[in-house]
């Protein structure tokens, strides 16, 4: 692993039980991870302010600091993918863990291999060359560089990984970013609230393809927040288009393209 992908590949572990917190050390170890381990929010917050993970993991019933306060607390200072494994299954649940900031959640008992694949998957995502590494005379095989996608005066970059509105960056979290990405690919065609939870199943490794009444909510939770930090109104949007009854599609306008 060189130093570029070790500083990214950082895991924070908040666990008050030692028999989870272990499992998970094992799963992202495995995954070729660093670990950084914290039995309490607080400790958690620390080592995410001095190790800048990838990926956190977060119990909701911590001693002091609960998991739905840490997630908000841990938005304010990173941007990495938080996934929050919880006994606490229940829809409302798994809304607010959502709502608070988290981009999965997953129930207890989990198994090991969804978790890793849900691991596997983020990282793929958001994995790319670094400039050290790039061609100086790129090959006559080598792919060309995804274009970026706009909308107004939004801008989507997937090689980058990137947000803009006005040149303005816009710090989206991974599940936001998949979300914008699929709209902007989509252009005016709907995008079913069940075909983004499935997109947002696929792209965090979950193994199984059912889609309920909780992964439409939670698409509506993470679609609510992607608004809020965009600027976007539902009552008068400038973006994103909300089709009742059916999902979401971008806004008309000659300036999409």
């Amino acid at each position: 692993m060189d130093e570029h992908d070790a500083h990214r590949r950082v895991a924070v572990i908040i666990e008050d039980d030692p028999d989870v917190r272990s499992l998970l050390d094992e799963v992202f170890l495995a995954a070729g991870f660093a670990t950084v381990l914290a039995g309490d929010g607080q400790t958690g917050l620390t080592a995410i302010r001095e190790h800048t993970p990838a990926i956190v993991t977060l119990d909701v019933n911590l001693p002091g600091i609960d998991g739905f306060e840490v997630v908000r607390r841990i938005r304010a200072v990173s941007c990495a993918h938080v996934i929050m494994i919880s006994a606490l299954g229940d829809e409302p649940d798994v809304v607010l863990g959502l709502t608070s900031g988290a981009d999965d959640y997953l129930v207890k008992p989990f198994r090991p291999r969804e978790l890793r694949a849900r691991i596997e998957a983020f990282m793929r995502r958001t994995q790319h060359p670094p400039e050290a590494e790039t061609p100086k005379r790129p090959a006559a095989s080598s792919r060309p560089p995804v274009r970026s996608m706009t909308h107004r005066d939004l801008t989507v970059d997937p090689d980058t990984h990137t947000v803009q509105i006005a040149r303005r960056d816009i710090v989206l979290t991974p599940t936001e970013f998949v979300l914008i990405s699929a709209l902007l690919e989509s252009q005016r065609r709907v995008r079913s609230k069940t075909e983004l939870a499935r997109l947002l199943r696929t792209a965090s490794g979950a193994a199984s393809d059912y889609i309920g009444d909780a992964d439409k909510r939670a698409v509506e939770v993470h679609m609510t927040n992607l608004r809020r930090k965009i600027g976007d109104a539902p009552a008068s949007p400038r973006y994103i288009e909300t089709v009742r009854g059916i999902g979401y599609r971008l806004t008309p306008g000659e300036e999409s393209g």
